[in-house]
């Protein structure tokens, strides 16, 4: 169900027809028993409720394998059998298990590296799909951060990287890319995403962008990316060994290392 569909059994893929492939799809993102009115009327939104249900009947024995539901014979309410596996079924669990796993364990986060099937266009799949999306992405940019205050520094900049790839225009996701980025010392990486995503904003918009972002860096025109002067917030990720000094004519402050004073770029 995630990136693609492919139904497996004993090992070999199953060909199937594309109303035969609907059902066992949406009995994979339903798990809960579907009478069959509702099933047909949701797969063939339209048509004529006896024809739906003729439909529906002709797509699941036309699967061929009767232990694949939990009703052998078909005539009661559908779902799959429960010793069925479904990969989005373990990306969920996943989602649910994630705040319990230590940041030094490295449970499998590439079940989370999909859409629930990104080409098909059902009304019926689009809303678990974006709600799928959200439960993800939410997880992997907690990860992410979790990973950066335990020092797993590569780990948390490949979770954020992932985040943004699946939503480039997400600012949670290039919020907790920049952190990670931050958080290892990357500083040029962390102002090229900031500069990426503004641009991104820019472009979309057709005209200036602002976002929040520029409050993770201290105000400096050491990188003029940043427009805002606002202090960093507590939560930002905190630069050691640099202060902010003013300079001799009141202007603005720059960033310096030990006792000398950084010269802007």
């Amino acid at each position: 169900m995630l990136g693609s569909f492919t139904l497996v059994s004993d090992g070999n893929a199953v060909p199937l027809g594309v109303d035969s492939r609907r059902l066992v799809a949406y009995l994979a993102v339903h798990p809960r028993p579907q009478e069959h009115a509702a099933l047909a009327a949701d797969l063939w939104p339209g048509v004529p409720a006896a024809a739906g249900r003729r439909l529906l009947t002709e797509a699941a024995t036309a699967v061929g394998i009767p232990s694949l539901f939990s009703d052998g014979d078909l005539t009661g309410p559908l779902s799959l059998a429960a010793d069925v596996q479904v990969d989005l079924a373990d990306a969920l669990g996943l989602v649910r298990a994630l705040p319990e796993i230590p940041a030094s364990d490295s449970p499998d986060i590439g079940l989370l590296s999909a859409d629930i099937l990104p080409g098909w266009t059902a009304a019926w799949i689009a809303v678990e799909r974006e709600r799928f999306r959200q439960l993800r992405l939410h997880a992997v940019e907690e990860r992410s951060l979790r990973l950066s205050a335990a020092g797993r520094h590569a780990g948390a900049v490949a979770l954020a990287e992932m985040a943004v790839h699946a939503a480039p225009s997400r600012e949670s996701a290039r919020r907790a890319l920049i952190e990670a980025h931050l958080a290892q010392g990357n500083i040029a990486a962390a102002v090229a995403e900031y500069d990426a995503y503004e641009e991104l904003l820019r472009s979309s918009v057709g005209g200036p962008a602002s976002n929040g972002l520029d409050a993770l860096f201290p105000p400096s025109p050491v990188w003029p990316v940043l427009r805002a002067r606002r202090p960093m917030p507590r939560s930002a990720v905190q630069l050691p060994g640099l202060r902010a000094v003013r300079g001799a004519a009141g202007g603005a402050r720059r960033l310096v290392s030990g006792g000398g004073a950084s010269r802007p770029y």
